[in-house]
């Protein structure tokens, strides 16, 4: 099907509006489904092999691991990959990153509850669950680890490593919460509308995640991180990903900002004492006001990756392995 640009401006504004209106929606009182199952229809995201397990009060959480290291008998500490949360979220979003280190040293990539072929109930989904997704993935796999997160998977790892000792360093591929304290579009408010809002915003959801799932949609958001051309593997997938059973679930709560922390910097970032490192140029959806500050803790430091849009691992993954590189190399 074949948009306009005047069309797809439209269906943007709707998903613009729809991020306005539940600004104030709070959080739905859904029942958790524990026996929800995986996708297995949908294509793997990334190589190695794909596996599940069960998160108590969920369901099914999908994730991929190839243990293979330099050694070829698994040595190194354990990469962790985390991709961000939107519309069409997925292990997709690290395959670069994961096919520059798979066969170094183990490399695990989570898919979020919701997302890519983990479980997609229509239940609730909150920050909380995200996080707990990932230590639970960190307990399986029994040792330390350095975990990546992009964007608003950012936050989930920061606030994961507050609690989980065997998280031993955080990359943050431009995170968000590293602007000025939320308390408009991206965050719930309990205070203001009450349920009736997020009623709406879910009758709603049908077809204006519809709208969002076209290829000019994808199209057109991808393109806000991209300096040069969209890459069409990341396009292919994420069409397949959203027409998935269940994927207008967890995306309602994104869009209704109950997905993000209102003073990321504060609750989670200011708190770690873990070595991190930050890679960021440009971002058409998050700033990065306090990043400087941030860089003033012990032990973050910031690498610029010049000429990028938010998804640096795509256009300039040579750069993005140096630094990277340099960072563990560093590390104790």
């Amino acid at each position: 099907m074949k948009l306009s640009r005047k069309t797809v401006a439209l269906i943007v504004l709707g998903g613009a509006l729809a991020v306005g209106l539940a600004a104030c929606a709070p959080s739905a009182t859904t029942a958790p489904v524990p026996a929800a199952k995986a996708t297995t229809d949908l294509r793997p995201a990334v190589g190695g092999e794909r596996k599940f397990f069960d998160l108590p009060g969920f369901g099914q959480v999908a994730y991929y691991v190839d243990t293979r290291g330099g050694d070829g008998q698994g040595g190194g500490r354990p990469l962790v990959l985390t991709p961000s949360v939107n519309a069409a979220a997925s292990a997709y979003e690290m395959k670069p990153v994961w096919d520059a280190y798979v066969g170094t040293r183990p490399v695990y990539a989570l898919e979020w509850p919701g997302f890519g072929s983990s479980a997609r109930p229509d239940t609730q989904y909150t920050k909380e669950l995200m996080t707990r997704s990932l230590t639970a993935l960190v307990e399986r796999i029994g040792q330390d680890v350095d975990v990546v997160g992009l964007s608003l998977g950012s936050e989930f790892t920061a606030r994961a490593a507050l609690s989980e000792p065997r998280i031993r360093s955080l990359a943050l591929i431009s995170p968000s919460g590293l602007g000025a304290p939320r308390g408009g579009t991206q965050e719930a408010n309990a205070e203001d509308g009450g349920q009736k809002l997020y009623d709406r915003l879910n009758a709603v959801s049908t077809p204006l995640y519809a709208a969002l799932r076209l290829r000019p949609s994808i199209e057109y958001f991808l393109s806000r991180s991209f300096r040069g051309p969209v890459d069409g593997g990341l396009v292919d997938y994420a069409l397949e990903t959203t027409r998935q059973p269940g994927a207008k679930y967890a995306p309602v709560y994104f869009i209704s900002g109950q997905l993000f922390t209102n003073d990321a910097y504060g609750d989670l970032y200011s708190k770690l004492t873990i070595p991190v490192i930050v890679l960021y140029d440009q971002d058409g959806f998050v700033s990065f006001d306090r990043l400087q500050q941030f860089t003033q803790q012990e032990g973050v430091k910031a690498v610029r990756i010049e000429g990028t849009d938010g998804l640096p691992q795509f256009e300039k993954m040579p750069e993005v392995k140096g630094a990277l590189d340099a960072f563990w190399a560093g590390l104790k």
